[in-house]
């Protein structure tokens, strides 16, 4: 470094700088030099641009005045940006403790010291002493205290600091054990009441096998082992699958949360487990174990099959953070493509250089920040040989493979939506379209790399009493391919299975073996295709409600087509359940067929008038005239609609609309529009700041901001394109738009490429024609397989995701921090699949 001074570096010639030097140099930088208040976010597990933290080689480096954490790499480029010198480096060091095998409990961290320094690590308690003052010292100790307990920035508490080690229970050293004779068997165990197979519980007490919870790591489950503490009061229980030599998953009921138990070993052997002899498997299945890949838990993550662990660029997995699968196999797929890999990664020095002086609340910058980590391999290093041999020795033979943890980035992208944000399990096709739209709202320059998967949909309505017709347009990011059930191959057989499963839950006996409906692509294919009768159809050549049906074709072929199979519907008793349906997903897909046509020779439109404006009494003349406010939103007929198991978005927004007239009104509101894209996206009222996409299904750069809202913008001194693109930025929100402002002052730099864009945003606008240049880019309806998104469980509430992607030749599976080589990929079960055009 030849800055001296600027981060208290140590001069170059490497001589050992003096307490004095160091104490001199840290004098004029006090007034700069915080304590964290409440409210302020302090990072101090992971660098702002990277994946770095303390376990780094070269730790990480805290400013204190930003409390922003950042790695070596990074940390010159936050001194260069905002000048502040004084950064505190952590560097946490792992010491393994020597315990049995009983224990149950992991090797203790020991933390980290506290440094001052940029490439040399130097005590700060150590050096500073001699030239500070009393009132200066206690300030700087204050303060790096104050850093060190604060808590994780995050609505959560990071479970990866080193703070947070699971406590050991008080109910341990005394649990009572039932002498009932009870004895768990190595494998094959079902829930006591509901014969789940997934996610169950032993009882420690009594040694019930039970099934837990529907969102308790990422699995299904009726939370039988939580009633069976509520009856009986037994405190613990642990995890089956999860049962090593080195311990398990334990959780204690009464605690509420998991804990260590001491005397794990001896709890187990009550029940017959010999804990140093066991090998735990997600599934509770062993190698040796023989029994028929039929769950799709066992078929989606290729269980049973010893898959070769993946490592180097683009085999970077990504850590659970708790219902998390979704968000991590969408952005594996994402970061795929090309088209995203350039438009962030190729694009890294420039977004950060440019970032705002708060990284951490930029979209550009994490997403840049999340395809580094991902495509660089610099956190997908093979063991080396030394670790292998620690393995060996250990008995450890499957190499860990460590990913990396989207917290930041999951924070950022979902602040805004109440579902997202929670630690629900999501709905992966709904945060697709989240995604779209943030990279919409947030494009880079003239490159928009969603506009990879933007198509344009020809919608014909054909009035049946005149035969006229209509023909429209409109923008969509995928194609939702209905389920053929009646077109199942195998009726006998399901039927067949279906007498048979009553019969054994008549008899309490074993269930048979699964039979999987068999669909073909070309029925679903065929369904997509046919007409669908339009309701409330109103015909503008009769001036009267009419019958009505609707087609829909491809105006436009995108680049990467994705594909959304509808295996969620609604039963008879409304209650949402999931089509396990085993569909023949083509390697290569041809839909030239279904390219739109138009108005055809001898077709007559129907004339353009509008239905008449019927004004309602009552509530309902409220909802025409003067929507509510949306703080008034009647929170009781949300929560009503959220317990039917609809996103909670959706249900404020479909209590919004229906104007506060009750739970009932608003659940027929989303029977009609539970269909369309932005169904669970936030609710946005322009002139109320909503945060979300627009109510009408406009997205990013397609709306004009009101002029009112422009000329409020250009009055304080803004020029007008400018403000155009920060309206669009932030979904017509003023004060957001404001904001966005003041944190890109590089924006001169983009004002040609801003009018230029508003230019031709009014022409589209003007002319109601088709967008044209990147917004569309069509080609030949010829496409290739190359990633398919699974979903395992019974619905989109709970369950796991799991990512096959296709690279290099071969299928790799992505199973959160998990990459190996497929062996087996099920491409007939999967939920979400990415096909890629072949150039004509």
């Amino acid at each position: 470094m030849q800055r001296r001074g600027a981060l208290f570096s140590v001069p170059s010639g490497g001589r050992k700088m003096a307490a004095g030097d160091l104490g001199e140099l840290l004098v004029p930088h006090m007034p700069t030099i915080r304590v964290p208040r409440s409210g302020d976010r302090v990072y101090k597990n992971e660098c702002a641009f990277s994946y770095d933290s303390p376990n780094s080689e070269g730790g990480l480096y805290v400013c204190m005045n930003t409390f922003l954490a950042f790695g070596r790499e990074h940390v010159e480029r936050h001194f260069r940006k905002t000048g502040q010198s004084v950064y505190m480096h952590l560097k946490r060091h792992m010491r393994e403790k020597v315990r049995a095998a009983s224990a149950g409990a992991l090797p203790k961290r020991r933390n980290s010291k506290l440094f001052l320094a940029k490439f040399k690590t130097i005590e700060v308690r150590a050096l500073c002493i001699c030239r500070l003052q009393p009132s200066h010292l206690l300030n700087v100790t204050i303060a790096c205290d104050a850093v060190l307990s604060s808590k994780s920035p995050y609505r959560k508490q990071d479970p990866d600091t080193w703070e947070n080690e699971l406590p050991v229970s008080k109910y341990a050293n005394n649990l009572a054990q039932l002498d009932n004779g009870v004895r768990v068997p190595p494998s094959g165990w079902k829930c006591a009441r509901c014969d789940l197979r997934e996610n169950l519980w032993l009882n420690l007490t009594d040694g019930s096998v039970l099934c837990g919870k529907w969102f308790f790591d990422s699995a299904g489950g009726n939370g039988h082992a939580l009633e069976h503490f509520r009856d009986m009061g037994y405190p613990l229980a642990v995890k089956l699958g999860t049962i090593t030599p080195d311990g398990a998953d334990v959780y204690s009921f009464q605690e509420e949360g998991p804990v260590l138990d001491p005397h794990l070993a001896k709890h187990l052997a009550h029940f017959g487990i010999d804990m140093l002899h066991t090998n735990g498997t997600e599934n509770g299945l062993r190698d040796n174990d023989i029994k028929p890949r039929v769950s799709e838990w066992e078929v989606i993550q290729e269980s049973g099959t010893k898959l070769k662990p993946m490592y180097g660029p683009g085999y970077t997995g990504l850590k659970n953070l708790g219902n998390s699968c979704y968000l991590s196999s969408v952005m594996q797929a994402i970061f795929s493509i090309p088209e995203f890999q350039r438009a962030y990664v190729g694009n890294l020095p420039r977004i950060f250089d440019y970032s705002p002086l708060d990284p951490t609340q930029d979209f550009n910058t994490q997403m840049t920040k999340l395809g580094h980590g991902l495509l660089s391999g610099q956190y997908s290093k093979p063991p080396v040989k030394s670790e292998l041999i620690e393995q060996v020795m250990k008995e450890e033979h499957k190499p860990q493979q460590n990913g990396i943890s989207p917290r930041m980035f999951k924070a950022f992208v979902s602040k805004s939506h109440p579902e997202f944000s929670s630690n629900r399990q999501q709905d992966a096709q709904e945060f697709f379209l989240h995604l779209v739209n943030l990279v919409e709202r947030n494009r880079i320059g003239s490159e928009n790399p969603s506009d990879v998967f933007r198509f344009l949909v020809e919608e014909r309505i054909q009035c049946c009493q005149t035969r006229k017709v209509r023909y429209t347009e409109r923008v969509d990011y995928l194609m939702q391919l209905p389920v053929a059930m009646e077109a199942a191959t195998n009726k006998d057989e399901l039927i067949a299975y279906e007498l048979m499963r009553r019969e054994a839950e008549a008899n309490r006996r074993p269930l048979p073996e699964l039979v999987r409906a068999k669909i073909p692509f070309s029925a679903c294919l065929q369904a997509f295709a046919e007409p669908d009768n339009v309701e409330d159809f109103w015909s503008s050549a009769l001036q009267a409600k009419s019958a009505g049906v609707k087609t829909s074709r491809f105006a436009s072929f995108p680049e990467y087509l994705v594909v959304q199979i509808k295996k969620f519907t609604f039963g008879l008793d409304w209650v949402p359940r999931k089509f396990d349906v085993s569909i023949d997903m083509p390697d290569l897909l041809d839909i030239s067929h279904l390219r739109a046509r138009g108005l055809q020779p001898g077709e007559e439109e129907l004339p353009d008038i509008s239905p008449p404006i019927v004004i309602p009494d009552d509530s309902k003349d409220r909802l025409m005239n003067q929507l509510i406010d949306p703080s008034d939103i009647d929170e009781s007929s949300v929560m009503q609609l959220a317990e039917m198991g609809f996103p909670l978005e959706a249900c404020r927004k479909a209590v919004y609309f229906t104007g506060n007239t009750g739970a009932e009104v608003a659940f027929n509101w989303i029977i009609v529009h539970m269909e369309e894209p932005d169904f669970a996206e936030p609710l946005a009222i322009p002139g109320y700041g909503g945060a979300g996409a627009s109510v009408f299904g406009a997205t990013g750069l397609d709306n004009q901001p009101p002029e009112e809202i422009v000329a409020i913008i250009t009055s304080m001194g803004f020029q007008r394109n400018q403000a155009v693109q920060a309206l669009r930025a932030t979904n017509h929100n003023l004060e957001r738009a404001l904001d966005w402002i003041f944190s890109h002052p590089e924006f001169e730099e983009d004002s040609d490429f801003v009018i230029e864009m508003e230019n031709n945003a009014n022409a589209n606008i003007m002319s109601e024609a088709k967008p044209e240049g990147p917004r569309v880019k069509d080609g030949s309806g010829m496409y290739e397989l190359f990633a398919f998104i699974s979903h395992m469980g019974t619905s989109t509430m709970c369950g796991h995701y799991v990512c096959h992607i296709k690279k290099e030749g071969r299928w790799v599976i992505y199973n959160d921090h998990k990459v190996c080589a497929s062996e087996r990929p099920p491409k007939d079960l999967g939920y979400m699949y990415f096909y890629r055009r072949i150039p004509s």
